[in-house]
């Protein structure tokens, strides 16, 4: 079973490397750009049949390792 893992800043915390690659967008004259915030992307996979299960395992993955909980909010998908 395949899951899809979006971790972004929380909406509140400053992102510094999304306010340069904003501006450097901006600067190649794509004017109507309104905002851009950087996050982070994981496949996972995993050989649980039951999907709940396999969730519940993910979800736990990402709150022991691969999100900072504090800064960061995320979503999972299964794929």
């Amino acid at each position: 079973m395949k899951f899809s893992i979006t971790v972004t800043l929380k909406k509140d915390v400053l992102d510094p490397q999304g306010k340069v690659v904003q501006n450097t967008l901006i600067n190649m004259g794509m004017n109507n750009l309104k905002s851009i915030r950087q996050g982070k992307h994981f496949e996972v996979e995993v050989e649980d049949k039951d999907q709940t299960l396999a969730e519940k395992k993910v979800d736990m993955m990402c709150k022991k390792l691969l999100v900072n909980l504090i800064i960061e909010d995320y979503k999972i998908t299964k794929i």
